[in-house]
């Protein structure tokens, strides 16, 4: 498909080979700027036209064009479209670099018209998850807005303020099931009376505050009030606009009416503060209504007679949708079927978060048959182990998350323009061991590397093929050295360097990057075969080699050496810019 881009065209989508729009006769522009190919027609409103594209200098990546075409009249309204639109695209350069908050890809003018090109998100926003599945639950709210207030903090402390936060400006991505906050610009505003003047107000009326309704002023507190707003929607299933339009804001001083049952009191308080309909009663930053929160879920302490044991923290777990994908022979996707998964996720100070991964436990044959194409006798011989339950990280450690609790950041990698999301690299083992000891002392819970037989177990997801994906793999779905395929898959890119976490589809467990990227440290000392190796997943400690196991292959090894079985070992000392890791944690009791 190829989309005209003629603002004022009624139906822009025209089969690929058209030369000229069929609707409106004007030529068609197949790549816009030499780099974006106009796939889709998404939307449009008073500011212009929003596409769906592929980025050809990032592999046909999706992406959102924005294009500004106001639908207003008169130089001022016209010099204000533009300025917003600007505005939209110097927020989202600030603040794109936040894992939750699309990033800027290009802001260019071509054929007298303005263009923003930004992150796709995809997923479904939270007023379409709403009429899909309903009003939420009490936790449901509470995971919200503990998600969402970190993200709020960020975004005020870069001095900017959303001014339309609502359920339809929120997304639930798909990958890796986070909220994504979208639609910093507000550019569907720009139409009628509202650009005819001096001052304008931007807002979503029933999610908007008085001050910023009436006055065209807004304050992190205005957010807030939007997020409350959110959240009694979420909770209810009632339109805040249309009680609006009822009733102005008297309806927010009896908002607990509308209730289909009684809630936590703790929450009820919570969100009677957020939606204060004077701003001085209302919380004033998103930090205040963390540290809330935080008073409100601890207990009073009360004196015990004898120290109890400490008990394993219990978790609410959230739940994410993935796809996972299997190929043939030559790497060709056959097959997609979708996948469902929990985890739970750490704040580990600022915007960095970590989400674990719920690993169910079981048994599986490990390490590869002699028969096994390219296999080395260190992966044998195999055996039967028994894993118990545990979580795994997500994704390999980030650069965001490894700076975010030590400080620095090692990695080769890295650089002004570079993503926080390339996994971590050059961490020695030692290293790596310390991580887990700083995270153990932040969160109260023992973390540590995989245990080699769990990192094989978790990789392989219940999957018996030499890769989760098949018995092969191709750029597309996995980041190695490209120029060296395994088995009948053709030669493919080389990328030279690491890739953001979760560029590629995961595994059955909805683990992403188990393959290629950055190899990973295990705990387990090394030994030439499995001989005398523990049955039971643990760690294998005896022996009197002092190297460590690595796993997963990489970005600069051939494919071969991105197999479920492959192992290699090196000193703990060592750093490479090829390997990373990831952390384990112990299976605790949890609430769904």
């Amino acid at each position: 498909m190829i989309c005209c881009i003629n603002p004022n065209c009624e139906k822009p989508e025209n089969p690929d080979g058209q030369t000229y729009c069929i609707t409106c006769g004007v030529k068609l522009v197949p790549i816009l700027r030499s780099r974006f190919r106009m796939i889709g027609f998404l939307g449009k409103g008073g500011f212009g036209r929003t596409y769906l594209a592929e980025d050809i200098d990032k592999l046909n990546q999706r992406c959102v064009v924005k294009q500004l075409a106001p639908n207003v009249q008169g130089t001022w309204a016209i010099n204000k479209a533009v300025e917003l639109f600007q505005q939209e695209a110097r927020q989202l350069q600030q603040l794109g670099q936040h894992p939750q908050i699309p990033s800027l890809d290009a802001y260019f003018e071509e054929n007298n018209y303005l263009y923003l090109v930004q992150q796709f998100v995809d997923g479904d926003n939270l007023l379409k998850l709403l009429q899909k599945r309903g009003i939420w639950q009490e936790s449901q709210i509470k995971q919200l807005l503990l998600e969402l207030l970190p993200v709020l903090k960020f975004i005020h402390e870069q001095k900017i303020i959303h001014r339309d936060i609502k359920p339809e400006n929120i997304m639930r991505r798909r990958s890796d099931g986070l909220l994504v906050l979208i639609d910093f610009g507000v550019s569907k505003q720009l139409s009628g009376t509202v650009m005819s003047k001096p001052g304008t107000r931007i807002g979503s009326h029933g999610y908007t505050p008085l001050e910023q309704l009436q006055e065209g002023e807004a304050y992190p507190a205005s957010d807030l009030f939007s997020l409350g707003a959110t959240a009694f929607h979420l909770l209810t299933g009632v339109y805040p606009l249309g009680l609006w339009v009822e009733h102005g804001y008297s309806w927010i001083a009896n908002w607990q009416q509308h209730l289909k049952k009684p809630i936590d009191n703790k929450l009820e308080l919570i969100l009677s503060k957020l939606l204060a309909k004077d701003i001085v009663q209302r919380y004033q930053s998103a930090e205040e209504v963390l540290t809330d929160f935080q008073r409100q879920s601890t207990p009073t302490p009360t004196p015990t007679p004898t120290p109890a044991p400490i008990s394993t923290p219990t978790l609410t777990l959230q739940r994410f949708d993935f796809e996972v994908a299997t190929v043939n022979a030559r790497g060709n996707i056959t097959n997609r079927q979708r996948h469902q998964a929990q985890f739970f996720r750490e704040n580990l100070g600022g915007s960095a978060t970590l989400d674990m991964v719920a690993i169910p436990g079981g048994s599986f044959v490990m390490g590869s048959p002699s028969t096994e194409a390219e296999r080395s006798s260190d992966e044998g011989p195999q055996r039967t182990v028994t894993v118990a339950p545990f979580f795994m990280g997500k994704y390999p450690v980030t650069q965001a998350q490894y700076q975010a609790l030590m400080g620095n950041n090692p990695s080769h990698f890295k650089g002004f323009f570079k993503s926080k999301q390339l996994p971590v690299e050059q961490v020695s083992w030692d290293e790596a061991v310390e991580f887990c000891r700083k995270l153990t002392q932040k969160t109260g819970k023992t973390y540590r590397l995989p245990s080699e037989a769990e990192w094989e177990y978790a990789c392989r997801a219940g999957t018996t093929t030499l890769f989760y994906f098949g018995d092969t793999i191709t750029p597309d779905l996995v980041n190695y050295q490209g120029n060296n395929p395994y088995g009948a898959a053709p030669k493919g890119l080389y990328r030279q360097q690491t890739t953001d976490v979760g560029s590629f589809p995961p595994n059955p467990f909805g683990l992403y990057d188990m393959h290629g990227n950055v190899c990973e440290w295990c705990s387990d000392k090394w030994h030439d075969n499995y001989n005398g190796a523990p049955t039971d997943g643990s760690s294998w400690e005896t022996g009197t080699d002092n190297n460590r196991v690595q796993r997963g292959g990489s970005w600069d090894l051939n494919a071969v050496n991105c197999r479920s079985a492959f192992r290699v070992y090196d000193s703990a000392g060592s750093r490479w810019r090829c390997r990373g890791f990831r952390v384990a944690v112990a299976s605790v009791s949890s609430l769904s």
